[in-house]
């Protein structure tokens, strides 16, 4: 694995999930300065913050070391990957571009995430959508016909990771982002297809 890289990532829960998955494709240790949280794109290509990136990227790029972008699609794929592109050629700064969840579609990483799921314990997830099924279905006569608000992805998440933890305070502060184990094998599986676009890319510009 190359010693000297940055990657750029939105939030918490991307830092964590990034961090643990090179260890996973190069066993090796991964410092927490290579993995810097912008806290969202608009943080990192606003006039008022960007300067901080551009400085890491350009400097890491100057000790030839290589920068990599991992932001969410969102709702627009096309949008999301002109606008970074964009900032990248009026900054004149080299990095390389994935947008999660597969760097082809709209989403993010907790739709990522729901896909690398053990697969023994998919009937936790099959249990979630029948319940956002069913508030679908409720209306509320002083809502005026204005269905319910279904949990964000997030939510989806912590609810996955809180049915498998045990009861305890200790056991509950690993459903936070910032202590998640996706190295632990009875929760997740790092070999999963839907990894392989996101494993190549790694693999691609670390190797």
């Amino acid at each position: 694995m190359k010693e000297t890289y940055n990657i750029f990532v939105e939030g918490i829960a991307d830092k964590r999930f990034i961090e643990q998955l090179l260890e996973h494709i190069f066993h090796v240790s991964v410092s927490p300065e290579c993995v810097i949280k912008t806290d969202g794109c608009t943080k990192l290509v606003s006039p008022a913050t960007e300067k901080t990136y551009l400085n890491q990227m350009k400097r890491n790029s100057a000790d030839g070391g290589v920068n990599l972008v991992i932001f969410d699609a969102d709702d627009d794929f096309n949008q999301r990957c002109s606008e970074l592109l964009a900032w990248k050629e009026r900054n004149h700064v080299d990095f390389e571009l994935f947008l999660f969840p597969n760097n082809a579609n709209i989403g993010e990483l907790e739709d990522l995430l729901g896909q690398i799921i053990h697969a023994e314990n998919q009937p936790v997830m099959d249990c979630w959508d029948k319940y956002e099924q069913a508030l679908e279905k409720i209306d509320l006569p002083w809502r005026n016909g204005e269905p319910l608000t279904l949990p964000a992805k997030k939510t989806r998440i912590y609810a996955y990771l809180e049915a498998l933890v045990g009861k305890s305070k200790s056991e509950k502060e690993k459903i936070k982002e910032k202590n998640r184990d996706y190295l632990n094998r009875n929760h997740w599986n790092l070999n999963a297809e839907a990894l392989a676009a996101l494993t190549d890319f790694l693999q691609k510009h670390l190797a």
